[in-house]
């Protein structure tokens, strides 16, 4: 097991910003959204349900994270969506609906560090040297004034909250996933195993997710193609057909987290009723076993539900009716 102090490159929080933050909702020039958007794609697939070994099985998590010990839990069928938000997706719900993020009403989000001018930068930094607090970053400008997502239509979006993620679902008659329902779907089919496809990383020398690649967090060699987000079909998908299960981006999950919550004393555990912050799973193109192998299955964090980033993003399920 890891007995290292908990490490993360991924947990942040607003709340640990405290100079020059603009906390209330402000008026703003929004950018013009980049092309007519259409409504989400709907392509997704059946979860068949049924019962699984829910957690880590090779005790290479944190034990803070609460993977252990591994346990039986049962999920109904359902449906997940083959592909994270995206871009476009999201661009059709903010113009229908004309909603506006957290990170826009709030002047600012996390950024990682290679992928700004630290002259942006105008808010107090965070403990983790690489989250830089930048001004006027939000979903279409996920790097702050000056960046655009117009190359990036089919990557996952990112700076937006769980609160953001809940709007979404709201509008697309969706809802997000359990954790519960997140794994089960992650490991496709396969039982006990240490990623979507099986335990080695890259089997056959086969790239199969988007991680940092090289020296975190000063040197990404991009062999698996990326430094930042890869479009949303990047890789092979998993036994259900899903796409990018580890790596890329963060999704939130519906529950709170808890590492202490028991998921299999009941069918379809939705999760404590309170906790510190909420859970998403699958880690993110910054994770490197190096520092936080957080992109098995089995991983599990948290961040508070008004909290955004470069790197966290969602996917939907839904009810079989």
């Amino acid at each position: 097991m890891n007995t290292d102090n908990r490490k993360t490159c991924c947990s942040i929080n607003r709340n640990k910003v405290t100079h020059n933050v603009e906390t209330k909702e402000k008026d703003f020039a929004r950018e013009p959204l980049l092309e007519e958007p259409t409504k989400t794609n709907g392509e997704r697939v059946l979860i068949p349900g049924g019962s699984f070994y829910m957690g880590d099985s090779f005790n290479e998590g944190f034990p803070q994270d609460g993977e252990t010990p591994v346990k039986e839990v049962e999920v109904s069928p359902f449906h997940m969506d083959t592909f994270a938000v995206t871009n476009k997706d999201f661009s059709a719900f903010v113009k229908d609906t004309g909603y506006i993020t957290e990170s826009e009403k709030y002047g600012w989000s996390f950024v990682f560090y290679q992928f700004v001018d630290r002259d942006k930068v105008e808010l107090a930094e965070p403990s983790n040297h690489w989250w830089l607090p930048v001004k006027d970053a939000y979903w279409s400008q996920p790097e702050g004034k000056g960046s655009s997502i117009e190359e990036r239509m089919n990557h996952p979006v990112v700076q937006v909250t769980w609160n953001d993620a809940m709007a979404y679902c709201d509008w697309a008659g969706k809802r997000l996933p359990t954790e519960a329902e997140w794994e089960f779907a992650a490991r496709g089919g396969l039982v006990k195993k240490r990623y979507p496809w099986g335990n080695e990383l890259t089997p056959d020398g086969e790239h199969r997710c988007n991680i940092w690649q090289g020296t975190f967090p000063t040197y990404n060699d991009m062999s698996d193609g990326y430094i930042g987000t890869a479009p949303v079909d990047t890789f092979k998908p998993n036994g259900y057909g899903l796409y990018n299960m580890s790596g890329n981006v963060w999704e939130w999950c519906s529950d709170y987290f808890d590492p202490r919550y028991d998921h299999s004393k009941i069918k379809d555990p939705k999760g404590p009723d309170r906790g510190r912050g909420r859970s998403m799973r699958g880690g993110s193109f910054l994770c490197h076993d190096s520092y936080c192998n957080r992109y098995r299955v089995a991983a599990r964090n948290s961040n508070p539900p008004d909290t955004s980033s470069s790197n966290l993003g969602f996917r939907c399920v839904s009810d079989i009716r």
